[in-house]
């Protein structure tokens, strides 16, 4: 079940000991309507496939040796309302300096169109809870963002997959460092709707 979903999860698992201290960080890839979940509690380097929880969209674990991350509502509430295909949820450094500060990151680097054109900050609510679902993902929906801070908490972003959520993660975590030592000089200079409006169109056609 999900076999090549819990191969990604244990594969980039261990990305998550570069972005958030200790056991503290879980992702998650869906396909249709299960996700494939790091488990609770377990370093990012301790588990294999056979042990990854797959959970259903409604949070009822159907597959896995150990227990799903304790932010399964979480993640479920991001599917059940949001075009996402995966999740990665961090409490990286710089991203959780502005949640305690109760910051959004703004549009002050053409890359923060990765994940919109702000990322906004949900009130606090306790974790693994349906409250802070709700708070999450109504954030994020009202900022058309991939991604959101969490008061006095961390960081959650989405993607397509899970390569794109970690690379998404990285760009915020770099941005959120970048606002907080440019406000150490200064006010700093935020991009315009045109502008940024213009680097979307371009990213359209980046890549290969």
């Amino acid at each position: 079940m999900l076999a090549r979903e819990r191969v990604a999860v244990v594969d980039h698992a261990p990305l998550l000991s570069d972005l958030t201290p200790g056991r503290t960080g879980n992702l998650s890839v869906r396909r249709d309507d299960q996700f494939a979940a790091t488990p609770t509690g377990v370093p990012y380097d301790g588990f294999d496939a056979s042990d990854v929880p797959v959970v259903t969209l409604d949070g009822d674990v159907v597959a896995g040796e150990m227990a799903p991350t304790s932010e399964v509502p979480m993640h479920t509430g991001i599917y059940q309302r949001l075009d996402a295909g995966a999740i990665v949820h961090t409490h990286s450094t710089w991203a959780t300096t502005l949640a305690v500060l109760g910051d959004e990151l703004p549009p002050i680097h053409y890359m923060i169109t990765a994940v919109g054109r702000s990322v906004p900050v949900a009130g606090y609510a306790p974790y693994g809870t349906d409250e802070l679902a709700e708070l999450v993902v109504d954030e994020m929906e009202a900022a058309e963002s991939k991604a959101c801070i969490l008061a006095n908490h961390g960081l959650v972003v989405v993607g397509e997959d899970l390569p794109s959520a970690v690379e998404n993660t990285v760009h915020v975590e770099n941005l959120c460092r970048l606002y907080l030592e440019a406000r150490q000089h200064g006010e700093p200079n935020r991009l315009s709707e045109e502008q940024l409006a213009t680097v979307e169109r371009k990213f359209e056609s980046y890549g290969q």
